[in-house]
């Protein structure tokens, strides 16, 4: 019987992620499934429970689920107690493990993927929900010269940056309006962005070496990466790059070793068109 694996969210049937573990399987002939578990809003722990009852060897977490692991995790790892949310489940002799592959999975495609300098830069991230706590510890550790969080709701910025207090990095709140350019990267984590639905940003914060990075994907240019192409920004991507590079994470996580994503994500690209 092979090794199951599940991704859980709500709505999660739009999940790459069967085709992603189903791909590194095939790298090195592993027998493996993946599916797609819709969990309810308020039965995610059942849910979670069953899949490792009936011999599931380990999952992965998306929205809105990712803080409900964390809380129902025996045991973190370092860069998951640090989110304070789990995307990568897995059970061992009844404790249930919990670990937080997002940060990593960025980092991976914007320095390996991408070919984008970190070190020494100033980074502006969009956004200060989940997903910004996910990513901002591998982040920081870069050694960016500085990072401003930005967002609509200013104190949801303010509480981030208390939480990542002390890593050495100069770390600011900032409200949107009050933004001032021009950044070397700028990270968009506003999924309203997936809607149209950009806030208006001001001017000057691209400058001449910007480059731009949306944390959600899709077929289409996001309405943030064209607002990124428009100001002048020299490089855009999306984020499937991070969806492959978080899975590699979680893979080896689950079973020792790390696929390689570059052919993984050349196919997604392919089949996305």
């Amino acid at each position: 019987m092979s090794d199951r694996y599940a991704v859980f969210g709500n709505p999660v049937r739009h999940s790459r992620s069967p085709d992603i573990h189903h791909a590194f399987a095939a790298q090195r002939g592993e027998d493996l499934s993946y599916e797609r578990i819709e969990a309810p809003v308020d039965g995610f722990p059942a849910a979670v429970a069953a899949f490792f009852d009936a011999g599931g060897r380990g999952a992965n977490v998306t929205v809105p689920f990712k803080e409900q692991a964390w809380e129902l995790c025996d045991e973190l790892t370092d860069r998951a107690r640090q989110a304070g949310a789990v995307n990568t489940l897995w059970r061992r002799d009844g404790v249930l493990h919990g670990d937080n592959t997002d940060g990593a999975g960025l980092v991976a495609d914007l320095r390996g993927n991408q070919g984008w300098a970190l070190g020494d830069k100033r980074l502006l991230i969009l956004g200060a929900g989940g997903a910004v706590r996910g990513v901002l510890g591998p982040l920081l550790a870069q050694a960016p010269s500085q990072l401003v969080i930005a967002n609509r709701t200013v104190a949801r910025a303010e509480t981030l940056v208390e939480r990542f207090a002390g890593s050495g990095v100069a770390l600011y709140a900032s409200d949107l309006d009050a933004l001032q350019g021009p950044f070397d990267v700028i990270i968009n984590a506003i999924s309203a962005g997936l809607h149209g639905d950009m806030p208006p940003l001001p001017d000057g914060l691209v400058g001449e070496a910007t480059v731009a990075y949306d944390m959600v994907y899709g077929a289409e240019p996001t309405p943030f990466m064209k607002w990124a192409r428009a100001a002048g920004a020299v490089a855009v991507c999306d984020g499937l790059g991070m969806l492959v590079e978080q899975a590699a994470e979680a893979y080896q996580v689950w079973r020792g070793h790390r696929p390689e994503t570059a052919p993984v994500l050349t196919g997604l690209r392919h089949a996305q068109g």
